[in-house]
This record gives structure tokens, sequence and C-alpha cells, in this order.
């Protein structure tokens, strides 16, 4: 499941830095504007103990974490949405991503310029609303006449609630407000699905921070969160110089005493890329077997099917059932023996709601 978040801001902000962390995969990190002009795409794994605990018991052959893709994205100017800078090369990146990771610059640096001269995370974070507003809007109008059009001739009732829509997402855009400030039901979202909506993506705000800055934040954090506390907007702060400096010591033994040095229990990184798969509304289930012990990504709310077909297609044609285990079970027994005989396995249908933890094991026939 190559699922993606797209890192985003003005230039000199922190992105590359910060995607240098979180990937093996080297972005030229400079001094100066559009220094990322591809988008390079890292794929990370996601942090996760679970696994670990599950190894200890079974003692695999391999393990295979889960995995998250993350794009450092060029970086974007005034005027993007009207081909400012590389503003139509950002929109058409952006617009190919699920989810997005906004960064944005809270720490004072003289040596570091910024583009606007001078910091502000609030401006810099309405600037680039504004532009992908700019851009949904105009998508938005284009789509709204043809769609009235089949409304009208052709008395099509779908293209009638489709454009009903339309005058939302308008109306709110029109407003300063992001397209995912409008409330849809499950059923509206697939009749505007393939407007693919800059605004519409979930978002997570990264605060980078100075090394001082990066236990408690500091007054540009505060103001970023008080300017958007009614977007329901998840905020995490990180400081991206102090985490390149972490990914370089060489043992996790260094890196959790430089860690301790600076008041953080937990990487920023770590913390980063957990949020991300959250923000992706993803959950994780397990195979457990001698031979290989691997997390497997799914979307929340899931039924056991969809989860099999994760692993291939033909698991899901072929479904018969789901053999599952919570994972508070298996590690309190201690094995798939002993979940058995204590009867804690059991088996689900086609109906059967997939659980974060879970360990899962399909029979399917094909």
């Amino acid at each position: 499941m190559a699922l993606q978040c797209g890192i985003v801001g003005l230039p000199n902000v922190g992105k590359s830095t910060l995607f240098n962390c979180l990937s093996n995969a080297k972005a030229q990190a400079a001094n100066f504007p559009f220094c990322t002009i591809e988008p390079n795409v890292g794929v990370i794994t996601v942090p996760d103990e679970r696994l670990n605990q599950l190894a200890e018991l079974v003692h695999p052959q391999r393990l295979v974490p889960t995995t998250v893709e993350i794009v450092d994205i060029a970086g974007l100017v005034k005027g993007a949405s009207k081909g400012e800078g590389l503003g139509n090369k950002f929109l058409a990146n952006i617009r190919e991503t699920d989810a997005i990771l906004h960064v944005l610059r809270c720490f004072d640096d003289e040596n570091i310029t910024h583009v606007d001269g001078s910091i502000n995370p609030v401006r810099d974070k309405e600037i680039i609303d504004t532009e992908l507003q700019l851009k949904d809007l105009e998508t938005v109008e284009s789509r709204m006449t043809k769609t009235q059009k089949q409304a009208k001739t052709g008395g099509d009732k779908q293209a009638q609630a489709a454009y009903d829509i339309m005058v939302q997402y308008r109306d709110a855009l029109l407003q300063g407000k992001s397209a995912r400030t409008v409330v849809l039901d499950k059923e509206e979202r697939k009749l505007v699905s393939d407007l693919y909506l800059l605004t519409d993506k979930p978002v997570m705000y990264i605060c980078n921070v100075d090394e001082a800055s990066a236990k408690n934040g500091n007054a540009y954090v505060e103001a970023l969160r008080e300017s958007v506390k009614d977007e329901n907007a998840e905020i995490l702060v990180v400081a991206a110089a102090t985490e390149a400096d972490i990914s370089e010591l060489e043992t996790y033994e260094e890196r959790q005493m430089f860690l301790e040095e600076v008041g953080l229990v937990e990487s920023g990184v770590s913390r980063l890329i957990k949020s991300a798969y959250k923000l992706l509304n993803l959950e994780t289930y397990f195979t457990c077997g001698v031979q290989e012990v691997r997390a497997w990504t799914y979307l929340k709310g899931s039924k056991a099917p969809q989860c099999a077909a994760v692993i291939h297609t033909d698991f899901e044609k072929g479904f018969i059932r789901a053999e599952v285990i919570k994972f508070a079970d298996f590690i309190s027994l201690g094995s798939e023996a002993a979940c058995k005989e204590a009867g804690k396995m059991n088996v689900e249908g086609k109906e059967y709601v997939a659980q974060d933890g879970d360990i899962m094991h399909f029979r399917f026939n094909v």
C-alpha cells in the first residue's frame, strides 16, 4: 500500500533537512530557494515496538516493518497558483500525495535567509493555504459549469448532487477556508472524489524550531497554535537541525543519550513518522511465524477480505475466513498454539472489521 505524505512549505524552512532525517535518500539541503527541484521520494519504516515484542517470542528468520513514502516537494512562493516560481510543478506534485506535512519555520537564524525577510509562521501558513485554495477554486469552478449542464440537460440526479457539493466547496474557498472544512458523508465524498482538491487532504503542521525549543516550543509555535485552533489540525514540534545531528550518530545508545541531553524521550523523526501514519488513517495488523514476522498496513475500518488483499489480491478473491488473535493475548500467552488452546483464536468471516494490532492468518481458495 504505497501511500504518500508530501512535505511542503516555503523555501528555506527546513523541508529537505527534515527529509534527510527521515530517509536514506539525500536531498540537497542548501541555503537558497528551490534547492529541491524534483520531488525526492523516501520509503521510511514506521516504528512499532509491537513488532519487536512479537519477534522476541517467535524468533523469526526475518522481521519486516511497515512503511510510508515521504515526498520532499520543491518550495512554493506567493503566486504559485498562477505559475510563479515552481508553482505548477509544485501543485502537480502535491496533488499526487495522500496527506500534507506542512513545515513552518519557527526559529531565528540570521545566517539562513527567509524568502519574505522575516520569521512569521502564521503568515507563511496563510501564503501556502491561499495558493492551494486559489488552485482548488479554479478546479471547482471549471468543473461546476460542466456538471451543471449534465444536471440540467440529462436530469442526472448524481450530477445535481455533485454540483450542490461543489457550490459548498466554492463558497468555503471564496471565504478563505480549505475544502476540508466542508463536512460531507461517505457517499457525498464519492461523488466529488475525482476533483482531487489540494486543500481537502489531511494536514499536519510541523514547527521547525531550534534545539532550545525542541521540548516545549516557543512563541512562534504558540502563535501558530492559536491561528489553527479551529482547524482540528495536529501540530508537531521538531528541531530539524538537531534531528540531523542525531541521525549521524551510529548507535541507538548514542542517539538516546543525545535525546536525554535535550530533554526528549523520543526523537522528533519517530514521532513524525507515527503521526504521519495516523494522519493517513492507517492501522497495522501482523502475520506471525518462524519464517517471518511482518507488519501490514491497512486503511482503518477495513474488513478482513480487504486486509487480506494487502498481501495479495488472490487472498481477497478466494477469501474463506480469517483466524485472528489479539496482540495482548499473544503476548500474554506466548505463542499461537497457546492461544488456540486457551480459546483465544477467533475465526472471523467477511464482515469482520480489523482492529489495530490483530495477528491474522487468512484461509483462501482460488
